[in-house]
């Protein structure tokens, strides 16, 4: 069972999310907050198993917010970001922020309520190629890399499964190039995430490419 919150400065955008998600048999709790500081305030005073946020709030932005959430919150929310364009700098930097995926907010009801539960099961919400695509948009300017050594504390293993993961490739093909199962993959993940402070696989792939590990335009 999942608990909401929605985040949004436009009253009738937050009550017609909040009312949508609470038709679901699924989400037993819906919440909303109309800025960013009220969202930070919610999260760390209730726990939430996602939250709905938009990007261009008034005050604290949509990605300072989550910023705020997924570094002070003990088990965090996972966050999905409401957007009007799907490649969008604002929607890269929320990734580099953690985000779990992103919405446009003209997504249909059925949409947006499966998105929010595959984002609460830990799981990317956009296809592969999308994120790829928004993520080689703005890894090619020069203010965006972290460079190789971000990664000096993964071992070769790690550093081969991140590669993969940052070309858009999902745990299952992952195993059967490296010819391991799936749930190895999934371990050598977790430990990425864990030694480079990520909050999401999003995260994971932004890393991939602004370290140098993958390069823009690298085929699969």
């Amino acid at each position: 069972m999942t608990r909401v919150l929605v985040v949004d400065d436009q009253e009738l955008v937050r009550a017609g999310l909040a009312a949508l998600l609470r038709t679901a048999p699924d989400i037993t709790e819906v919440s909303e907050a109309s800025d960013g500081e009220a969202a930070v305030e919610a999260a760390r005073r209730e726990r939430w198993d996602v939250i709905l946020m938009d990007i261009r709030l008034p005050g604290m932005s949509g990605i300072t917010a989550t910023e705020e959430i997924l570094s002070s919150v003990p088990d965090p929310p996972h966050v999905i970001v409401l957007t009007t364009f799907d490649v969008d700098e604002y929607v890269y930097a929320a990734l580099r922020a953690g985000a779990g995926g992103f919405l446009l907010k003209d997504t249909s009801p059925r949409r947006l309520v499966e998105a929010v539960r595959v984002v609460s099961r830990g799981e990317m919400l956009f296809a592969p190629a999308v994120t790829r695509r928004l993520v080689e948009a703005y890894t090619r300017r020069p203010a965006a890399a972290v460079g190789p050594a971000a990664l000096s504390g993964l071992t070769a293993r790690e550093r081969e499964v991140l590669r993969l993961v940052g070309l858009g490739i999902d745990n299952e093909a992952v195993a059967q190039r490296l010819h391991v199962t799936e749930g190895t993959v999934k371990t050598h993940l977790h430990r990425i995430m864990v030694k480079l402070s990520l909050n999401s696989r999003a995260q994971a792939v932004v890393m991939a490419y602004e370290s140098g590990l993958v390069v823009p335009g690298q085929a699969r």
